[in-house]
């Protein structure tokens, strides 16, 4: 069994970001720069912003944070991204979900510029991701492959099962699997809330992607030896034995679905780390992009 290893990739990943972003300050050019709007205090997306505002400053990054309280009207936020927008000077930004519920979250998304949308969370640039075209590849799904990529995971002609349907990981896993490439060249079943016997699928499958958000949802049995297992949920489980009183738990029983798998991501360090490499990727992308427009 190997241990798919996000925290080590991603750490080589960013070393060889900040290397082109050295080539690009001796030449005397601009350095990619990435902005992030928050909106309200929430815990978790405070400390992951500031996890993304660190991986700039490693990478030679500019950064810029755009904080806004909790009771910033739709309007407001609009406004925001619409100078972003228009600000040469950002190459991309992103914004934290979730959103206060005095805002609709897809409104704010469709008003994002699709070439500074690092997310990938456009409709413009999910649909050309559908139809196999250069665009900006959403984060956590993009540092899958990668980490597929790098591990020499073979996926060609494997089945892979995808447990979860959302826009940010689910529908975007199940397309990348089925493309023409590697990693790809895979048959997918998409499974969800409503999948029926989804032991009998599970089991059947060369390649597991969960993205469900259930805290050890994947049980042993529901695996096949030499399974390769990506586990993508981040769920806060109350631990009081731990200083912080809880601990990240994924949607894999890892102690005993290790005991199977040919490959796995733990939680935390597999694919979370990931995530943010691969919007620094995507910055570094948007960068050359406006460069040559």
């Amino acid at each position: 069994m190997t241990i798919l290893d996000g925290k080590k990739v991603s750490n080589d990943i960013k070393d060889e970001i900040a290397v082109e972003v050295q080539k690009i300050k001796d030449k005397g050019e601009k350095v990619p720069h990435l902005a992030a709007v928050i909106v309200g205090n929430d815990g978790a997306s405070l400390t992951y912003v500031g996890s993304k505002v660190k991986a700039c400053e490693r990478v030679g990054f500019e950064s810029t944070l755009v904080q806004m309280s909790n009771t910033t009207s739709e309007v407001e936020l609009l406004d925001k991204i619409k100078e972003l927008n228009d600000n040469p000077e950002i190459d991309g930004f992103i914004v934290q979900l979730p959103l206060p519920p005095q805002i609709n979250e897809q409104k704010v998304l469709l008003a994002v510029d699709p070439d500074k949308d690092v997310d990938g969370f456009h409709p413009t640039n999910f649909g050309k991701m559908a139809l196999d075209m250069s665009t900006f590849i959403p984060a956590t799904p993009f540092g899958i492959l990668e980490l597929l990529d790098r591990y020499g995971v073979e996926t060609k002609g494997k089945h892979t099962v995808v447990i979860g349907r959302s826009h940010i990981v689910g529908r975007p896993m199940s397309i990348l699997m089925g493309r023409k490439g590697f990693p790809g060249n895979s048959t997918v079943t998409l499974t969800h809330s409503h999948t029926k016997n989804i032991t009998q699928i599970t089991s059947q499958a060369d390649i597991i992607i969960s993205a469900l958000g259930v805290p050890n949802f994947l049980k042993a049995e529901m695996v096949k030896d030499d399974a390769v297992i990506i586990d993508v949920g981040i769920t806060r489980v109350t631990d009081e034995t731990r200083p912080r009183g809880y601990r990240i738990v994924g949607d894999v029983d890892f102690a005993n679905v290790s005991k199977k798998a040919s490959y796995i991501t733990p939680v935390p360090g597999g694919v979370g780390p990931m995530t943010i490499a691969m919007l620094l990727k995507n910055t570094l992308l948007a960068r050359e992009r406006h460069k040559n427009m």
